[in-house]
């Protein structure tokens, strides 16, 4: 099966996710900063938010590029993953509506453990595909790996601790967006060759 389709039906979709985000983002009704001050949550968890969404678009990116092909399994994991990116929009609203409060910051944390398990669900399905010694198998226990493990270890200790520091929690997403923002060697060049 090509996959082309899978490329460009993903894409959409993500783009509708950064749409809905942006739309989340209500214009003052005056032209002072005073009249900025209460957005700044709303901004903040956008810009989290948006960074998320560009990373996970990016990785998906390049790990298609070196697939040959896709079969079922590929399509419902990449569903899988679609459907909890989806929700992202929601929860980084809710989040920064109530200016980063224990629940909605917690709740942030799993739908983030729950992408990042689809996303691995996404990996592994595509390595299956392709075989134990395709360019993707050896880009995925690269760095990479290492950085998806770490992340998801934050995220699990950034949901508990937002019952009892809600930005310190944050923080801990701020710092798994850092670690992806910057992107591994190694992987980008096997999957470039």
């Amino acid at each position: 099966m090509d996959k082309n389709r899978l490329e460009a039906f993903s894409d959409g979709v993500i783009a509708i996710i950064i749409t809905i985000m942006v739309l989340e983002l209500k214009v003052p009704h005056g032209s002072s900063w005073e009249e900025l001050r209460p957005l700044l949550p709303v901004f903040l968890s956008y810009v989290l938010s948006f960074l998320f969404v560009g990373i996970y678009w990016n990785n998906h990116h390049h790990f298609l590029k070196t697939a040959e092909r896709v079969d079922g399994r590929v399509l419902w994991a990449n569903l899988h993953l679609l459907f909890w990116m989806s929700l992202i929009p929601f929860v980084s609203g809710w989040m920064g509506e109530n200016n980063f409060t224990s629940l909605p910051v917690a709740i942030y944390g799993v739908i983030m453990v729950m992408s990042a398990l689809a996303y691995t669900l996404l990996v592994f399905s595509l390595i299956s595909l392709h075989g134990p010694d395709s360019k993707l198998a050896s880009a995925i226990t690269s760095d990479g790996n290492i950085k998806g493990r770490v992340s998801l270890v934050l995220y699990l200790c950034a949901i508990p601790l937002a019952f009892w520091n809600a930005s310190a929690a944050a923080l801990l997403y701020v710092v798994v967006a850092a670690l992806w923002f910057v992107p591994d060697r190694h992987t980008e060049k096997l999957l470039t060759k």
